[in-house]
């Protein structure tokens, strides 16, 4: 038998994984948006690759439903109609009402400063009406919500599903009435992981996702018609 060197293994991603990742954040910054056809030459020449792990990559994006394969014409980006975007939100509003309650369970004083730091960075976006600067931080506050659960299973379906519907999610336009309420509902997220208080928080993330349905469903319906 032929001895195996030590130290030797594998350690890198193949490299469609590596492609499919940076195709992941393309749709979920809203580079490459819902029912946007996939231009194989020009993401071969951007990424530096050959068609062959581009096309492994569009087939994994395709099973996470991120991209529509069409029969002889390639893929595109996945649209999401009505009933998907209802039923979407609703097990999102779930998984994000478990984290919290989890998160009260287990996260510590630590993680709780660094979720405020980015509250108090996001509510000084907001007074200076910083959309995009209101958006990043938002989007850290819910992850490091869910971070703070621990529980890898929850992250990992929370990631797949979120992240159909995240350009729009925390990009979406709201009037002054629902910026203020989500601002509102936020330091209150903070005040209940510092009581831990699961129960009460897990009815405030729910409700709170709840309460975007209809700005997000505006978003798309404008991406759609567009």
């Amino acid at each position: 038998m032929n001895k195996i060197e030590p130290g030797i293994g594998i350690s890198r991603r193949y490299l469609h994984d590596e492609v499919a990742e940076r195709m992941r954040e393309l749709i979920r910054s809203g580079e490459m948006e819902p029912k946007a056809r996939i231009n194989e030459g020009e993401l071969t020449e951007r990424f530096g690759i050959s068609r062959t792990p581009l096309r492994e990559a569009i087939k994994i994006l395709a099973t996470e439903g991120l991209l529509e394969l069409l029969p002889n014409r390639g893929a595109r980006v996945a649209s999401i109609s009505d009933t998907e975007l209802e039923e979407m939100m609703e097990v999102i509003a779930g998984l994000e009402a478990t984290a919290g309650d989890l998160a009260c369970r287990t996260i510590s004083e630590s993680e709780i400063d660094a979720i405020a730091h980015d509250h108090a960075a996001m509510v000084e976006a907001w007074k200076a009406a910083d959309e995009a600067g209101y958006f990043s931080h938002n989007r850290r506050i819910h992850e490091a919500i869910m971070a703070a659960s621990h529980n890898t299973i929850l992250a990992n379906i929370y990631e797949s599903l979120s992240g159909r519907i995240q350009r729009s999610r925390y990009s979406a336009h709201q009037t002054p009435d629902q910026w203020a309420r989500a601002v509102a509902e936020h330091e209150r997220m903070i005040e209940l992981l510092r009581a831990r208080d699961g129960a009460a928080l897990a009815t405030l993330m729910r409700e709170h996702i709840r309460g975007k349905k209809s700005v997000i469903a505006a978003n798309y319906g404008a991406v759609e018609t567009a």
